[in-house]
């Protein structure tokens, strides 16, 4: 309840700000562009990593090391929410908005890296795969709280009720986490222990999990064709139902809530699943799921887009994106040492972050070339070459090793 609570409430205001927030902005006639720059704010994701060392080097030892910190981001994040309730005109008061929303997406990036780190600590190799499909479920539920629920309740109630809500549902998280009690770190933890003794913040946490073996093939091969595939053949959709004639507001509902809802069951049902057949029968399972869904969009990608079979298309890729995400998430974990875990599963998540914002700008610029369905194509093969290498190292000792918990040194 602890890690699930937590790991929804950042993607509920995040679903907000990039999804809801977007959409009343917009209703009130803020441009494109101005859009387009606030969506920046997403970019600080990818940057926790630098400061992930320093929320396994220091925390309080008498209200549990990662504790210590969930309590402070996770208050942080409820204030920050409070602080908008002024600003009931938004498109108005886009500047402090706009800052406020900056701190919110800054303390849950960092509050990301804590709960991580404690569910490496905490979790089981074999509770490690419902964990991941739990992950990845909280952030579709967070996404159509934020993204949906959130909107239609500004949309009948207005903004105070809308921020309000975020933050009561912010607080809940904070409630499970006053209530949790961290076990001890064995290796002494918070300041004085013996990780100062060994040199202080472990910034080379983030570089040395890759010199360990398999991780190279596994962070640096496997993960990047896998997220490139997929995330090349979801950046055409929205151009692509754009080009078809859908308002900006139907691709916002659909793509942002509406396919969210059966992903998040799918997140479940994976991690679930991963724990009853393997992380290897789920990540084919997904290969499998990807190819069919791709070819369902392809009349998308050709212009033809009715609503039923659309959606339809796009709820199954993203069904097998969400498969696909919780065994990289599932194996992040196997691959994270207790000691560091904020920073290694974040170095090693990070990696799928960027490959991501990448692989959607070279998927549209081949769109650009050679149409649609040839970007398509290429970005699917390329997914699919990360199944099949993903399939071949879970099946290798690093691998065996990693899924039992004890991978090599």
């Amino acid at each position: 309840m602890l890690l699930g609570s937590l790991w929804v409430t950042q993607y509920i205001g995040i679903g907000f700000l990039t999804v809801g927030l977007v959409a009343v902005l917009r209703d009130a006639g803020t441009s494109l562009d101005t859009l387009a720059l606030l969506s920046l704010l997403g970019l600080v994701w990818p940057l926790k990593v630098l400061w992930a060392p320093l929320l396994d080097r220091f925390g309080s030892r008498r209200l549990g090391h990662y504790r210590s910190w969930l309590l402070v981001l996770q208050t942080g994040m409820v204030l920050a929410l409070l602080a908008m309730l002024p600003l009931d005109d938004p498109a108005a008061r886009l500047g402090p908005l706009a800052a406020l929303a900056a701190v919110f997406v800054l303390l849950s990036a960092t509050q990301d890296v804590a709960a991580d780190a404690l569910s490496v600590r905490l979790l089981r190799p074999a509770d490690r795969g419902v964990a991941g499909g739990v992950q990845v479920a909280a952030s579709y539920l967070g996404t159509v709280l934020g993204g949906g629920v959130c909107v239609l309740v500004y949309d009948r109630w207005g903004w105070h009720a809308a921020v309000l809500l975020l933050a009561a549902l912010t607080l809940v998280a904070l409630g499970v986490v006053a209530a949790f009690r961290e076990p001890p770190r064995a290796d002494g933890g918070a300041g004085g222990s013996a990780a100062a003794s060994r040199g202080g913040v472990p910034w080379g946490a983030v570089v040395s999990v890759f010199r360990r073996p398999g991780v190279p093939a596994w962070a640096l091969v496997v993960v990047p064709l896998l997220y490139g595939g997929v995330a090349g053949v979801w950046s055409l959709t929205s151009p692509a139902l754009v080009d078809a004639g859908w308002s900006l507001a139907r691709i916002g509902v659909v793509t942002g809530v509406v396919v969210s809802v059966p992903a998040l069951v799918a997140g479940l049902v994976s991690g679930w699943l991963v724990r009853r057949l393997g992380r290897s029968a789920v990540l084919v399972a997904g290969g499998a799921v990807l190819v069919v869904s791709t070819a369902g969009v392809v009349p998308l990608l050709l212009g033809s887009a009715p609503l039923a079979w659309t959606v339809t298309a796009l709820s199954g890729f993203l069904v097998a994106y969400t498969a696909l995400n919780v065994v990289i998430y599932t194996v992040s974990m196997d691959l994270s040492r207790p000691a560091t875990g904020g920073s290694d599963f974040t170095a090693l998540t990070t990696v799928a972050l960027l490959v991501s914002f990448a692989a959607g700008s070279l998927a549209l610029l081949v769109a650009g070339l050679g149409g649609y369905v040839l970007s398509a194509v290429v970005f699917a093969a390329v997914g699919l070459a990360g199944v099949g290498l993903g399939v071949r190292w879970l099946r290798s000792p690093a691998g065996r090793a990693a899924a039992s918990g004890v991978p090599a040194a």
